[in-house]
């Protein structure tokens, strides 16, 4: 590779990470709103349960959006490079997430107001399936080969480090307004926060280069080099099975941890508001600073074994989970959803580089994007609408936690029929699937 000046990783990570945060801050507050205010204040004819359900379908349209977004973005993010995409990325989650703070309700607009929820829900959904793609690998291809795992991981802090900084503002919403005024109002706040944070975010990632790994990949790029998603699809079709699979455990626990938790603790359990959000809000926190301990430890094991960790114990701990929140106490309730994010952490701290490391530099963007994004349609989509229909139906968590621990089952398996990633070098891994395989083929070259 010829030499050139590149961003320090510390800056790239950093740059990743701010950027992470600011769109999933985004993203997870339509969820929290979704389970606290948005059946009142956007379905109010209906019971408070139903109301919740038809609150997190426009919230299932945002994951629908995703991998469309995931197929485009990765499509010019593979051609024009990683960096010109994220920009755009913030651009419109930011912006979509400014606008519904400003969007009249119900009691305004009457079924326009639904409407309008759900076409900006469509847009944060469609820019965050190209900002996971673009971020992850912005870090894996700047960063040392060996504590990959750990560099990837950051980005993927921005998850947690979104959803407690969304949780936290609406926890002191709650904490200094009374529920009729954050009705009323305070629930616009922490939408309209978002424009600043976008400029911020926006400034950090102007100030950071292209990956090398991709600039090298578009030097050697053959200029007859058939569309990414197409070589995806034609030698990486089983890797991105494995993605999916991956997915599935480590997206419907954690939307059945942080989300749908918000809606069992003050219904089933009877906890107050704000005590749910605490409770998740210090979870998140330990969330934050662990998930890069597990992408370390990938470093050591392995991306398959810490990966199993996390999906055969997210499995068990779904039938502890509910059954400390039923008792109604603040700490038992905090300690199921720290454990719980503690094991979801170990899949989701080495996934970045455990999804990076299956594709191929020049189909790398729109491979990790599809996988990634598929998977959030059948599993973090469906999860809190599957939750909620399972309570309304049962009233027990029991149900709920047999679902969880069902996907956790399909994550074992995809888990281990894939093969360990740890020791392959982006800059040569070719395609790996099928009967095609050239792990030190050079990149932009047909095996």
């Amino acid at each position: 590779m010829a030499n050139e000046t590149r961003t320090p990783i510390g800056k790239v990570v950093s740059a990743s990470l701010i950027g992470t945060t600011i769109e999933w801050y985004d993203f997870f507050l339509y969820g929290s709103a979704a389970a606290l205010v948005f059946n009142k204040l956007f379905f109010p004819a209906e019971d408070a349960l139903t109301g919740t359900l038809l609150a997190f379908l426009t919230y299932a349209v945002g994951f629908a959006a995703r991998p469309l977004g995931g197929l485009i973005f990765g499509h010019y993010g593979d051609r024009l490079g990683r960096k010109r995409l994220l920009v755009v990325s913030l651009l419109m989650m930011g912006g979509a997430t400014v606008l519904i703070g400003c969007l009249p309700t119900y009691a305004t607009l009457g079924a326009a107001a639904p409407l309008l929820l759900t076409a900006l829900r469509l847009v944060q959904g469609f820019a965050l399936g190209g900002e996971w793609g673009g971020a992850v690998l912005l870090v894996s291809e700047h960063g040392d080969p060996k504590r990959r795992g750990l560099w990837a991981s950051w980005p993927q802090a921005g998850a947690p480090g979104g959803n407690l900084l969304a949780t936290g503002v609406l926890a002191i919403l709650a904490a200094v307004q009374s529920d009729e005024a954050f009705l009323a109002w305070g629930w616009r706040i922490p939408f309209l926060l978002s424009g600043l944070l976008v400029f911020v975010g926006l400034w950090i990632r102007l100030t950071v280069t292209e990956s090398p790994v991709f600039k090298e990949a578009l030097a050697n790029q053959a200029p007859e080099q058939k569309a990414p998603i197409v070589d995806v699809l034609r030698h990486h079709w089983r890797d991105v099975l494995v993605a999916i699979g991956a997915r599935l455990a480590e997206n419907v626990s954690y939307y059945v941890i942080t989300a749908f938790v918000l809606v069992y603790a003050t219904t089933a359990a009877g906890m107050p508001k704000q005590t749910a959000l605490n409770a998740v809000l210090i979870a998140s926190a330990v969330h934050f600073v662990t998930i890069p301990m597990w992408g370390a430890l990938s470093d050591r094991l392995g991306r398959r074994p810490v990966y199993l960790i996390g999906a055969v114990g997210v499995g068990l701990w779904a039938f502890a989970f509910f059954p400390l929140v039923d008792s109604g106490s603040f700490a038992l309730a905090t300690v199921a959803v720290t454990v719980g994010l503690l094991f979801h952490g170990a899949m989701y701290g080495p996934q970045a580089a455990f999804f990076s490391e299956l594709f191929a530099t020049r189909m790398r963007y729109s491979g990790v994007s599809v996988g990634y994004q598929l998977a959030s349609i059948v599993a973090g989509a469906l999860a809190p609408i599957i939750a909620v229909a399972l309570l309304k139906e049962y009233a027990s968590g029991v149900p709920i936690a047999i679902y969880v621990a069902v996907s956790a089952v399909v994550t074992v398996i995809a888990v281990v029929a894939a093969k360990e990633t740890r020791d392959r070098d982006l800059t040569a891994v070719e395609p790996t699937s099928g009967s095609r395989r050239a792990s030190t083929a050079r990149v932009g070259q047909e095996p």
